[in-house]
């Protein structure tokens, strides 16, 4: 089994970290819909996966026909299981496009988005990669828009570089999840800057 497809399987293990992660994000995500006024949601989430952050947040919920945009992934395997979980959870104003994440062309339909989310990316790239994708995000953010991000905790733990970039590029932090029993960070920032012209760019690249 391709190792992308594989890695969700720790979801669906009782106490894991990666369940512990799910949870959290889903608790952030549904926050910040809540907190915006009634009306149209935009969210954008960078490499999706298949989609578990979004519907655990967001199947059921009352404004889940609020939320418009889109799910960008590569792995066509994890592609087509997101649109199967987001058809399923109702989730219509949401598209599955597989596309490369580390491109910020592949957004252009769905910015500026109210949410954004940046959920397993920063423990598979370098810290340059990291720092540039970091300072780009207002391009792809509304005003106010809340970032929700994810990045482990083991050495060299960069997490705190990371929240210093966020603040660097405009943001305010909002939370941050280190829960003693897993070595996973969640961290929620508001943008407080200026949202910047989409431009064009690289973010990044996973390896392999």
């Amino acid at each position: 089994m391709d190792r992308w497809v594989a890695w969700h399987e720790a979801y669906d293990v009782a106490g894991s970290a990666l369940g512990r992660r799910l949870s959290l994000v889903a608790r952030h995500i549904r926050q910040a819909v809540e907190a915006l006024p009634p009306g149209e949601v935009r969210l954008v989430s960078l490499c999706a996966g298949q989609g578990h952050d979004v519907v655990r947040a967001l199947a059921g919920h009352p404004r889940r026909g609020d939320v418009r945009g889109g799910l960008v992934e590569l792995n066509p395997t994890n592609a087509g299981i997101a649109r199967e979980r987001i058809a399923g959870a109702g989730l219509d104003g949401l598209r599955v496009v597989e596309a490369d994440a580390g491109d910020t062309g592949n957004y252009a339909e769905f910015v500026p988005a109210d949410v954004v989310l940046v959920c397993g990316v920063f423990g598979n790239i370098g810290e340059e990669d990291i720092r540039r994708t970091v300072l780009a995000l207002p391009e792809l953010a509304a005003p106010g828009a809340t970032v929700v991000w994810t990045r482990h905790r083991r050495e060299p733990d960069v997490t705190g570089r990371i929240r210093e970039w966020f603040a660097e590029g405009g943001f305010r932090e909002v939370a941050f999840d280190a829960p003693p029993e897993h070595e996973i960070g969640v961290g929620v920032h508001q943008l407080v800057g200026p949202p910047r012209p989409r431009t064009t760019q690289r973010l990044f690249s996973f390896p392999g």
